[in-house]
């Protein structure tokens, strides 16, 4: 399993460049931003100095849309990066949310989102692709090599990746919600003719290690960490207005949001976001990876035996520069496939 982690573009982008230099050095394998133009800084500017700062991490969007940005300019901004500095990056892409609600927008239709990957991708990988009434291609990307990365929730978002995805990003850790998505993803790409083992499924939430056994340390984590359940809020509040509450969704990912009353995008992605209390505690524990190393294992285990193949791990809290030590020093070795010198 790869170990990635998600930061924010909060200034100075010298922070983000230097968490990710840090997270390789740890042995991370990804470096993944926000991407919301408005609330942070451009990410695509700082990728490059990311890239710079590092040798072999993989950085891209977690995730960018197809509203608020040209679909050409992005797949030039790839293979850009690509040319530079050899193929170290991803794409993570999805309808849009803080993006395109800050500006007053709404989320793209699925079949602007299908349409974009297309477009993106060939671009990226140094193809022709059809855009309206012409061939585009970029004549001076050669060999670049892009995957585009998709994230949903509802049902219709996880046929579209089985179908098109080259990887699904799902940002929460919980494992029974986890096996449903893979498994929606996996029949989809069944039944469009794709295999469905060479999808890759990467899982996205806050990591945060502390003293599990602690109770005043384990409700400061939660409290570090119960943004994130406000954030995948909005996405749920989405699938229910569109299925209703009785629809295949699991009940474990639609329930909580009972309780929930707007939500200010100023605090989007921020520990101590007031407009995340309608989260309840248990909802924390199972959306986030909290505690000691060892639960951050046991966890992680539990997720790669379902098929997830990379865990990416939000660091909005405070408790950046350890969270990176710990996994470096015990979590991600322990997930690493060991081979002894001579059996």
């Amino acid at each position: 399993m790869d170990i990635g982690v998600v930061l924010q573009t909060n200034p100075p982008a010298s922070r983000t460049v230097e968490l990710t230099r840090l997270a390789e050095t740890y042995g991370f394998s990804h470096a993944w931003t926000f991407d919301s133009h408005l609330l942070w800084q451009e990410p695509f500017v700082i990728y490059s100095a990311m890239l710079a700062a590092t040798r072999k991490i993989v950085v891209g969007p977690m995730v960018t849309n197809p509203a608020t940005r040209d679909w050409t300019v992005m797949a030039s901004l790839f293979a850009t990066l690509n040319e530079m500095y050899g193929n170290r990056t991803v794409c993570g892409i999805g309808r849009g949310d803080s993006a395109v609600r800050v500006l007053g927008g709404k989320p793209t239709t699925l079949k602007t989102l299908r349409e974009s990957i297309h477009v993106i991708r060939e671009l990226a990988n140094s193809r022709s692709v059809e855009v309206g009434d012409a061939t585009l291609q970029f004549p001076w990307s050669h060999g670049s090599e892009l995957e585009m990365w998709v994230a949903a929730y509802g049902p219709l978002a996880l046929k579209l990746t089985g179908e098109v995805g080259d990887g699904f990003i799902l940002q929460l850790a919980d494992p029974d919600i986890a096996a449903w998505m893979i498994g929606a993803v996996r029949d989809a790409a069944d039944n469009a003719g794709r295999d469905p083992m060479a999808i890759k499924f990467c899982v996205a939430a806050p990591m945060y290690v502390g003293n599990g056994d602690s109770p005043a340390e384990r409700l400061h984590m939660r409290e570090q960490c119960r943004w994130f359940g406000g954030m995948v809020g909005n996405h749920v509040a989405d699938i229910v207005t569109k299925y209703g509450a009785g629809s295949n969704v699991p009940q474990a990912l639609t329930d909580y949001i009972a309780g929930r009353e707007g939500y200010d995008y100023n605090q989007h992605g921020r520990a101590g976001n007031t407009h995340a209390d309608f989260v309840p505690d248990e909802i924390v524990e199972r959306f986030c990876v909290l505690g000691s190393v060892r639960e951050h294992i046991d966890k992680l285990e539990a997720l790669r035996d379902l098929g997830v193949t990379q865990f990416a791990g939000y660091l909005q809290h405070d408790n950046k520069e350890e969270t990176l030590r710990q996994y470096g020093e015990w979590v991600i070795p322990a997930l690493s496939q060991h081979v002894v010198a001579r059996a």
